[in-house]
């Protein structure tokens, strides 16, 4: 009798201490609800608050980060490949390549155009024309292979020169950064030349002001040429680097 006393007893003394864990803001060895925090607790205290997160801009991540566009706001345009596919005809699937008139040639519907549409646009042209004359709701699926008529050319010392694509948005950091940023020889200092108007246009930038977020990011646009290095831009333009402003002002020549 006097086991199963202290045994109840025990118990009685466990649940009381469970319970005043609970009230002081701990969670209980049973997963007992979730675990709360004294409000009369101070940092001073050693309680820190809980942080704020951060919501992200549209366009950037958790970190305000700019984030690289996806292709579904990217225009077609010649030279540009592009795979269709028609749920059930396969003899509506297949590759093709955006013509220098901004047409492909598809069986049933002959020439079409699809320079200036995104890939969602396309899809929902073709899906209404061949749903009007020759299919009963059909599903058309249109997808991007290769980017060919937009791109911008990156050159001087930078890690992966080369042409590279515009899908849809992209800003010179993001450009820098998914070359592998500067060379060895490198430092900060990039130009653009911009075709504009039928004049040529250009602007000096500092990638490390910009990833400080001291200078705007801007935006490139098809055709531009990214010079990077102040030592390629001294060779090529000579005193031509000395004449932009660093603020990132566009100035004809």
């Amino acid at each position: 009798m006097m086991r199963w006393a202290r045994i109840l007893f025990a118990l009685g003394a466990m649940l009381v201490a469970i319970s005043d864990a609970g009230a002081e803001g701990f969670t209980t060895p049973f997963g007992g609800g979730d675990a709360k925090v004294d409000s009369n607790k101070k940092e001073s205290d050693g309680f820190a608050p809980a942080p704020k997160t951060r919501r992200a801009a549209p366009g950037a991540d958790a970190f305000g980060t700019p984030v690289l566009s996806s292709a579904s706001g990217y225009k077609l345009g010649p030279a540009d490949v592009i795979d269709i596919s028609v749920f059930g005809v396969p003899e509506l699937t297949g590759t093709l390549v955006v013509s220098d008139n901004g047409t492909i040639q598809l069986p049933l519907l002959g020439e079409t155009p699809a320079a200036g549409k995104t890939a969602r646009e396309l899809q929902r042209d073709l899906a209404a024309r061949l749903g009007a004359e020759y299919l009963q709701n059909p599903q058309v699926t249109v997808s991007v292979r290769e980017f060919n008529s937009r791109s911008v050319i990156l050159t001087g010392e930078i890690e992966k020169p080369g042409v590279y694509p515009l899908k849809g948005q992209m800003s010179l950091l993001q450009l820098v950064a998914g070359a592998g940023g500067f060379g060895e020889g490198g430092d900060s200092t990039v130009i653009i030349l911009r075709q504009s108007g039928g004049k040529r246009a250009a602007a000096k930038f500092d990638i490390s002001a910009i990833e400080k977020g001291q200078a705007e990011d801007p935006l490139l646009q098809a055709g531009d040429t990214v010079v990077a290095g102040s030592s390629v831009i001294k060779k090529a333009y000579k005193g031509f680097l000395k004449a932009l402003p660093i603020a990132g002002a566009f100035m004809m020549f």
